[in-house]
């Protein structure tokens, strides 16, 4: 055998390619779980700070609701699952991705619609922001409160027009045409103490002496005709 024989046979073989690929695979399979233990750790003590957190929050009682910063989906799920198990309530408000956070409440003291309203448009629901909806929404059933006596009003204006016979011109104006019909509207507010009769057929045209004379003549007549009674019971 050859010097460089020798040689080449005293040195030590390169390792083969699968034991390469499977020291790589060791070290990715390491780092993961080096990665998974991390996470584990951060996880769990994220979900102690959870408990501690809402508890205290329980207890205290007086706090209308314990507001999260902006989360992944993943711890916004540890929050809901610890504060269901203690009984109370969560909502989720904003944008996944982006600002989404969790919200817990009392169990008997959930979110106002108004809260609701203002968070749900991304805004930031705080004491000064809770007066002003109250005042706000105080405004408002004043106004419907306005609209309503408004409305009674109209109607019973409108049930004094129909029953003034004005309302019932007014709807026949295609038949009797409109400016028949607008004339009798007007003689009809005009004479409304004498109901659906014009006041000038109520009136006596007549003098004084014309007046007179028929009476007398009433009178006469009636004489007469008494008289011509008696006298044919008196032939009889």
């Amino acid at each position: 055998m050859d010097l460089l024989g020798s040689i080449l046979n005293s040195m030590q073989k390169p390792p083969s390619a699968s034991e390469a690929q499977k020291k790589a695979m060791k070290k990715q399979k390491e780092a993961i779980e080096r990665k998974q233990k991390e996470e584990k750790h951060i996880l769990n003590k994220f979900c102690k700070r959870v408990e501690e957190k809402i508890s205290n929050f329980i207890k205290d009682g007086t706090k209308l609701s314990l507001q999260f910063e902006p989360m992944d989906q993943m711890y916004r799920s540890v929050i809901r699952d610890v504060a269901t198990t203690a009984g109370a309530q969560v909502y989720s408000f904003g944008q996944e991705g982006v600002d989404r956070y969790a919200v817990v409440y009392l169990k008997d003291k959930g979110p106002s619609e108004d809260e609701l309203s203002v968070r749900r448009e991304g805004g930031i629901w705080d004491e000064a922001k809770a007066a002003e909806m109250a005042e706000r929404r105080k405004e408002m059933e004043k106004q419907a409160e306005l609209d309503s006596l408004e409305e009674k009003s109209r109607k019973r204006k409108h049930g004094k027009e129909e029953l003034s016979g004005t309302f019932y011109k007014q709807k026949y104006a295609h038949l009797i045409g409109q400016e028949a019909a607008i004339d009798a509207a007007q003689k009809t507010n005009m004479n409304k103490s004498y109901g659906e009769v014009p006041s000038e057929n109520k009136k006596d045209l007549r003098s004084i002496e014309q007046t007179m004379a028929d009476i007398r003549a009433k009178k006469v007549k009636k004489a007469e005709t008494e008289k011509a009674s008696a006298d044919g019971e008196s032939i009889i």
